[in-house]
């Protein structure tokens, strides 16, 4: 509901036609954010950061590939960076995810992250909360995946995420959407049991993945989670549930 207000305040088509959100211009133009690319230094052996949001003045390690060393950058308040990883052919949804997930913590969490400009560096050792978020791999390509959330960070990436897939996917065109495919594939009662035969199996992993890439921009993996999230993929267990349910009221 909170999406469909921004996007209905920002740019109101994206309610009434399934298309692609320019995030860039999204970001920039509509949450006022100072978007950027680096190659974003991560320590060896921990994932990939694929996303910086600064809500203050900071600073940012990055990799100088021109003279093959570790520098930093100032980042002003309220930058989002980007990873040059995601810029990359064939991750183009990616790119756009991400992007928005960083919009959703610059959106969202300005009050949990900002701090006095006296505050000191992010890689300081205060112990007191940074006012930058680094998303990894993992943070982003996470949603819908993980089981419960059992901290204050878990539940921010969460919400950013989920930012993310609504402000993408409106509820407003993704719905009708669905449904429209669905019936033009003959499935009557509204959604997929993704496991009762390679026909429902294809058409959920496949073909309607495929359709929500092409029209939103997304990667594969978000649509699908979408389509999971919002009921129109399921599996034969969940149905068994639903049916022992009901049995039992």
């Amino acid at each position: 509901e909170l999406a469909e207000i921004i996007l209905g305040d920002y740019k109101p088509q994206l309610l009434q036609e399934p298309r692609k959100i320019k995030f860039e211009h999204f970001l920039e133009s509509y949450l006022g954010a100072n978007l950027e690319y680096k190659h974003i230094y991560y320590e060896e052996n921990k994932e990939r950061i694929l996303g910086v949001t600064a809500f203050n003045r900071e600073k940012l390690p990055i990799f100088d590939r021109e003279n093959m060393c570790i520098g930093e950058v100032i980042l002003n308040r309220n930058s989002i960076v980007l990873d040059f990883y995601v810029t990359e052919e064939g991750r183009e949804g990616l790119e756009l995810f991400t992007g928005l997930h960083e919009g959703g913590h610059l959106w969202m969490h300005p009050g949990v992250f900002t701090k006095s400009e006296m505050q000191m560096s992010l890689f300081g050792n205060d112990g007191e909360l940074r006012p930058v978020t680094c998303c990894r791999k993992t943070d982003i390509e996470s949603f819908g995946k993980r089981r419960g959330y059992r901290t204050p960070e878990q539940w921010r990436e969460h919400q950013a995420d989920y930012f993310a897939s609504a402000i993408a996917m409106p509820s407003a065109t993704f719905i009708p959407l669905v449904q429209e495919v669905l019936k033009s594939q003959g499935i009557t009662d509204g959604r997929i049991i993704e496991d009762a035969g390679f026909d429902e199996y294809f058409l959920a992993k496949e073909v309607l993945p495929k359709i929500l890439v092409d029209t939103y921009g997304v990667s594969r993996t978000a649509a699908y989670v979408k389509l999971r999230k919002f009921g129109f993929v399921v599996d034969q267990e969940t149905v068994n549930k639903e049916k022992k349910q009901v049995r039992l009221f």
